[in-house]
């Protein structure tokens, strides 16, 4: 630890998706070493209550804290809809979240403007997206989209069923007004979205993808660059999974792009 250049970076989601966020952090930060932590015993958060989704993401935050972590990166946007202030009142680390990134970067590129936001049913349900979008002149359309995490999990990237359900969620939601930005606003949606930009002008619609990968890893490395010179050197990370390292190894290559060598597994309790 001590030979290390970098800072050390804390990133936690209640599985897989959050691992396109690293993804996009890994070119980002010289450097840095990366903490993961995949909650995959307790997923999917969304089904859990407020009170226990702000549980379970305080216990990974300060799993992350106590392992050195200097910044935290909630890559999961159920914990950042439901947990954020909990999570921020529980560590003493910069916190950045995946909601407010993506949503600058919509109203910096199309100010005043109607953004549809692409999320899981938990998501659209606490309605962070919009309330945030409202907050800075956006008028946002939030659409779930509860199919495409499972499709994407299944490695159903470019599958005809995936192009079908696009189709028809996007269809749906192009009904209900034009945009000029799609907020992806689930860190699964980042490996579909070639495949959504396609539908969308299919469809009609000229509205630009924003990645909450992309966006979410920019901010990152504007807090650190603020906090701490810029330094050289390849970034390296670990990763932690509350349940099967097989499975997480497996699936998670898929996510972040590149394999995944090792994986520790972690006991968060229930």
């Amino acid at each position: 630890m001590s030979s290390r250049q970098g800072p050390v970076l804390g990133v936690f989601d209640s599985g897989f998706g959050g691992l396109t966020v690293l993804r996009a952090l890994l070119p980002r930060i010289g450097g840095a070493h990366y903490l993961y932590l995949g909650d995959t015993a307790r997923l999917p958060y969304g089904a859990k209550s407020q009170a226990t989704i702000a549980r379970y993401a305080v216990e990974s935050a300060r799993f992350l804290g106590d392992r050195g972590a200097e910044y935290l990166v909630i890559a999961c946007n159920t914990a950042t809809a439901l947990a954020l202030d909990e999570i921020k009142a529980a560590v003493k680390i910069p916190v950045v979240g995946v909601i407010e990134p993506v949503v600058r970067a919509a109203q910096e590129r199309h100010p005043a403007s109607e953004v549809l936001v692409l999320a899981t049913a938990a998501t659209v349900q606490s309605h962070s997206y919009a309330r945030l979008s409202e907050s800075v002149g956006l008028r946002a359309t939030e659409k779930a989209c509860p199919l495409l995490v499972p499709l994407v999990e299944e490695g159903w990237i470019d599958h005809p069923v995936t192009q079908d359900v696009l189709k028809i969620y996007l269809t749906e939601a192009l009904g209900k007004g034009e945009p000029k930005a799609v907020l992806l606003g689930c860190t699964h949606y980042p490996l579909i979205e070639a495949q959504i930009t396609a539908m969308l002008r299919k469809l009609g619609s000229t509205a630009e993808v924003i990645d909450s990968a992309e966006a979410t890893a920019a901010e990152v490395e504007r807090v650190v660059s603020a906090r701490e010179a810029v330094r050289q050197g390849e970034a390296t990370f670990e990763c932690f999974a509350t349940d099967s390292v097989e499975k997480f190894r497996r699936l998670g290559s898929l996510f972040l792009g590149r394999q995944i060598e090792d994986v520790q597994h972690l006991d968060l309790g229930g």
